[in-house]
């Protein structure tokens, strides 16, 4: 009961926030020079076809009003048509949030299956060559710029050796899976398509890696400092001292009290890979929402930039909530306040 009423407050205090952004955003958003009528129309539209879309776009009205109509539309579900795309935001969400779903989702496995067993190993083995080959990659990964790791990649692997594809989320050719969550490994193989599995799967290898590097570093370094305040604790050394072996008292005892810290990177470090992975889809050309927002502020589409400036907002709040609930499950000692 305690759980569910602390779940409504936090869905309550979304509200005040998501106003906010969404006011800030519009408003920045109409303040930037430039005429999305004259976009939308086109270079060679006179002027009175012009004025005629800016009426009907209701760029001619106050501000506050214009906003007034768009939390109208919004509260009704209507995110707007794009300017760019000429359909329905929300169809275009649904058509480039999966792939970056699928992405980040990747990228976090990649990122936890390496980033906390290098921290542990680091931590266990303190001033030790293991310790300090784990510290230099943890560095090297947080210093190295995300495009151009991906650069050296497409040299490499795709066109030195050609055994990796480039871009894009399947090979030429190949019909997407039928549209279930919209991300192409999951719906293969809840459709059993396992010849566009393999070919998803292995698109998603550069970019992933490549979005992974950095998060791999943060979170290598984040595990071991956490992990040697708590290899300090007397209950540790008691644990080493009753014969527990080294594998069950660092992973069993050590990793999951010193999990708060880990927790709050992961969510941070999720939260940013949906919004913030503009450089690896432009560089792998992946057809994600990085991409799909660098063309509504090219262009212009104030309706598509508000839609995604939302999205990402709701889903930091949706992953903070998460990443609380989580602090509950790890220490059951903390209340729900």
């Amino acid at each position: 009961m305690d759980a569910l009423r602390y779940i409504v407050k936090r869905i309550l205090l979304m509200i005040p926030i998501l106003v906010g952004i969404s006011l800030l955003t519009f408003f920045i958003s109409n303040t930037i020079p430039g005429d999305p009528a004259r976009l939308a129309a086109g270079p060679y539209a006179d002027a009175k076809v012009i004025e005629e879309l800016r009426e009907t776009m209701g760029l001619n009205d106050p501000i506050y009003v214009q906003y007034g109509h768009y939390i109208k539309d919004l509260l009704s579900g209507d995110l707007g048509n794009s300017n760019y795309s000429h359909q329905p935001v929300m169809k275009d969400l649904k058509q480039y949030f999966p792939a970056t779903l699928e992405l980040t989702l990747f990228s976090m496995v990649i990122t936890i299956l390496i980033g906390i067993p290098l921290g542990v190993i680091s931590a266990s083995k303190k001033d030790k060559l293991a310790d300090q080959m784990a510290r230099v990659m943890a560095l090297v990964g947080v210093a190295m710029p995300a495009f151009w790791l991906g650069i050296i990649f497409l040299l490499f692997f795709y066109l030195q050796l050609g055994v990796l594809p480039g871009s894009g989320r399947l090979d030429t050719g190949l019909v997407p899976p039928e549209t279930i969550t919209g991300m192409y490994t999951v719906d293969a193989l809840l459709t059993g398509n396992w010849t566009v599995f393999t070919s998803a799967f292995i698109h998603l290898i550069l970019p992933g890696i490549t979005q992974a590097a950095v998060t791999i570093g943060m979170l290598t370094r984040m595990t071991r400092s956490s992990m040697l305040e708590v290899l300090k604790s007397d209950y540790i050394r008691s644990a080493f001292a009753k014969g527990g072996s080294e594998k069950r008292v660092l992973y069993g005892h050590a990793l999951r009290n010193g999990m708060m810290p880990i927790l709050t990177l992961l969510g941070m470090t999720f939260g940013h890979s949906l919004g913030g992975s503009v450089l690896v889809e432009s560089v792998f050309s992946w057809p994600g929402l990085g991409k799909y927002a660098v063309n509504a502020i090219t262009y212009l589409d104030f309706p598509a930039v508000m839609a995604v400036t939302i999205l990402i907002a709701v889903l930091f709040i949706i992953v903070n909530l998460i990443i609380d609930i989580l602090y509950q499950v790890v220490d059951p000692r903390l209340n729900y306040d």
